[in-house]
């Protein structure tokens, strides 16, 4: 086996108790990182990611019952694992939330919490580990955002506009954190086998595969492995980019 590119690498990666939250830790924790992971609800499938982080040799892996949208949470869990590992060099942002609504049919609440869990929990999490970084001058910054906040396709308004945002948010945190070589990124997959592409019906989805150059969906591990090179040492000349990874739409 070659090296890995996360050896030693310390992860926070938030909403990954399942789906590619799951198979990123597993990605990283095989190439070497360190991993502490997130959720809000599902403790069984928190238990089963740890269960395979050390099945995978990761025997520090943490998961913390935490809520992107707790500040103080968030700063007690930061502040607990950099008093346990000295630092944290990679944080994740993956949590999200997604629902098939149109816009005539969509309450208030409804673009509230979308907008809530998909940028403001990558805000709040991310002014929280910067802090070590900066100190440190040193770490990455990854948003998982969507091939929907990139291009004009169907898919729900308020889940659009908040990974439209993540774009945004990218490009100007990336620039700002630069002077303390920082980067920041932005991967945006297209459907994927599970996940926001289970609830689409049929012939959306068919219209999809007709349009992909690939002709299908992307997995989970596909997308995992390239978010491990793109917060590796071996990517070190891209920052304030938007990765669109989508077989070719």
């Amino acid at each position: 086996m070659g090296a890995r590119r996360l050896e030693g690498k310390r992860v926070l990666l938030t909403g990954a108790s399942r789906g590619l939250g799951r198979a990123m830790a597993t990605a990283f924790a095989q190439e070497g990182a360190r991993v502490a992971i997130t959720y809000t609800r599902d403790d069984e499938g928190a238990a089963a990611v740890l269960e395979r982080l050390r099945a995978a040799g990761l025997a520090e892996a943490r998961a913390y019952k935490v809520s992107v949208l707790d500040g103080a949470a968030t700063e007690s869990m930061v502040r607990e694992l950099e008093q346990a590992w000295g630092g944290l060099d990679v944080l994740v942002n993956n949590a999200g939330v997604s629902q098939n609504l149109p816009l005539a049919l969509m309450e208030e609440e409804d673009w509230d919490r979308v907008m809530d869990v998909n940028v403001k929990g990558a805000f709040l999490t991310s002014r929280t580990v910067l802090k070590g970084m900066i100190r440190r001058k040193a770490g990455v910054i990854l948003n998982i955002g969507s091939l929907a906040g990139t291009r004009m396709i169907e898919a729900p308004v308020h889940y659009c506009a908040s990974k439209a945002a993540l774009k945004g948010l990218t490009q100007a945190l990336a620039k700002e954190v630069a002077r303390y070589q920082i980067r920041v990124l932005c991967l945006a997959p297209g459907l994927l086998e599970d996940g926001v592409g289970r609830n689409l019906p049929e012939h959306r989805l068919a219209d999809y595969l007709a349009h992909c150059a690939l002709g299908r969906v992307g997995t989970f591990d596909e997308v995992a492995r390239f978010a491990a090179f793109l917060v590796s040492d071996v990517n070190t000349y891209m920052s304030g980019e938007t990765v669109v990874m989508d077989g070719g739409l």
